[in-house]
């Protein structure tokens, strides 16, 4: 078999209000549409992970995701068809029978189940030039929090943040963690395990958004490792990690950078040094970089190396991280230097990058593997 690239871009397509990517994409479009179509035809993914792609919230509609596959990755002389799809349901803006402090008014966005002002909000979805098996899908959507073990919940002045009666319905997961498989030539499987973690950010001395963070971060790092997840349940109720042995890709904007950030910085260091990871990739000579980075500077000071930097913050928040059976042949993260940006979907004149609404604050990351 050929190589197989695989990436995971969060393309900032959150919107205001719920249903307003839908009519954008399926009327005039947008500058940021036809960008973000035009950089993903440059790097040419097999398999893409999209985060930030708002929907219903419950995935019951997916059209506006193939309108977008259709309309703006498939056209022109460079088009790229994706036949295979999914849409992730999500916690963004669900809320619970109770607001997270306990009252009995919930209000969005800071009460959804994840942060959103609508059911939806910040979703991604999966584009595939192979088959999705989805009837083999298992989800965390609905995993309690309190039920991992040794849960980092958040807590202040010695007592839990919050009340018993929130815990008995708050999920772990702020939008979804999925296991979705990918039917690859000659029979072979890949588990794409994909996420995208609360940012550990607007948060008070309880740290409850870097605390979720954390654990969001654990519950892949428990599922790839025999013994360790026994007491995960998909939604489906099905127990246990990830099938000894199996192929598999950690992929998505997990908003934790190892050296720099606000997060607690344990999860993610742990979890990229982990034998199971194709250590090339995830902390050696393989590890996604670029050019462009190199001449970002950011507003605070950075410990981590500039080259591996996925957002215009300065900071390494986005991943794909084969297991390691797998051989990785190359990797990168889209971003050319000020002098390589000819279309300025990245940068400014005056050096600084280029607005959120060209393209996205973040950058496409991609890794080619040999399966």
């Amino acid at each position: 078999m050929q190589k197989l690239r695989i990436a995971s871009f969060n393309v900032a397509l959150d919107r205001s209000f719920s249903g307003a990517l839908v009519d954008e994409i399926a009327g005039a479009g947008s500058v940021q549409l036809h960008n973000l179509a035009a950089m993903v035809q440059q790097v040419r993914p097999d398999i893409l992970l999209l985060n930030e792609f708002d929907h219903d919230g419950e995935a019951r509609q997916a059209d506006h995701l193939i309108t977008f596959a259709r309309k703006y990755l498939a056209a022109g002389e460079q088009g790229m068809d994706y036949p295979y799809y999914f849409l992730a349901p999500v916690n963004t803006g669900l809320t619970g029978p109770k607001a997270l402090n306990g009252s009995d008014a919930p209000v969005l966005p800071q009460d959804g189940l994840g942060f959103g002002a609508f059911h939806g909000q910040y979703g991604f979805a999966v584009l595939s030039r192979f088959p999705l098996d989805t009837d083999k899908l298992r989800s965390f959507r609905r995993f309690l929090w309190k039920d991992m073990p040794s849960a980092r919940l958040p807590a202040l002045n010695g007592q839990s943040y919050y009340p018993p009666d929130v815990l008995a319905f708050l999920p772990l997961s702020s939008k979804n963690h999925i296991d979705l498989p990918v039917c690859l030539p000659h029979g072979r499987r890949l588990h794409l395990l994909a996420s995208h973690p609360a940012p550990p950010i607007d948060e008070g001395p309880e740290r409850r958004n870097s605390c979720r963070n954390h654990d969001e971060l654990r519950l892949w790092h428990d599922y790839i490792r025999p013994g360790r997840a026994d007491y995960l349940v998909d939604d489906k109720g099905s127990r246990g990690g990830l099938e000894t042995g199996a192929d598999f890709v950690i992929l998505g904007d997990l908003n934790a950078d190892p050296k720099d950030g606000n997060g607690f910085r344990r999860a993610i260091r742990s979890l990229l040094a982990d034998p199971g990871l194709n250590q090339e990739v995830s902390r050696g000579r393989l590890q996604p970089a670029s050019q462009g980075a190199r001449r970002l500077r950011p507003f605070e000071p950075r410990r981590g190396p500039a080259r591996l930097w996925t957002h215009v913050n300065g900071l390494r928040l986005d991943y794909v991280l084969p297991s390691a059976r797998l051989k990785a042949l190359a990797s990168g993260v889209h971003w050319p230097a000020p002098e390589q940006d000819e279309t300025g979907w990245f940068w400014r004149s005056n050096g600084r990058p280029a607005r959120r609404s060209l393209g996205s604050d973040h950058r496409l990351v991609w890794v080619d593997i040999m399966p």
